[in-house]
């Protein structure tokens, strides 16, 4: 009987310290919550489905983005308060991060492209 108590405990405690360590290795990383428009123009050859699009998951630290889901291909642009679009590029395959320039400052819209779909949040640099 005491032998099972020790390791349900030494279990308990172990499982405590391993999310102790998970939590503290990103405490600045924020999630960049995306939602969805059709782009601008849309494209004629790839029609717009009827069933839910699959968002991209990304976090943003600093002037770091962090894709947590695969953009290959797909253009990312910063759109600032004014409409205008201040930075730009397509993503490279197997892109896991992309660091953003230090000349950018304030509120962006960041979006990004994918056929037919603009995926958009707003991040603040």
């Amino acid at each position: 009987m005491k032998q099972k108590l020790i390791i349900i405990i030494s279990l308990l405690l172990m499982a405590s310290f391993n999310g102790l360590a998970q939590t503290s290795s990103e405490p600045n990383k924020k999630t960049v919550e995306l939602k969805v428009k059709p782009s601008t123009p849309i494209i004629v050859t790839q029609p717009i489905k009827r069933s839910p699009v699959m968002a991209p998951s990304l976090s943003l630290e600093d002037y770091t983005l962090y894709f947590n889901t695969s953009c290959d291909g797909c253009v990312l642009q910063l759109v600032n308060e004014d409409g205008d679009i201040e930075y730009g590029i397509i993503i490279p395959e197997d892109t896991e991060t992309i660091s953003l320039p230090l000349y950018l400052e304030g509120e962006y819209e960041l979006q990004i492209i994918r056929g037919n779909y603009c995926f958009y949040g707003y991040i603040e640099l």
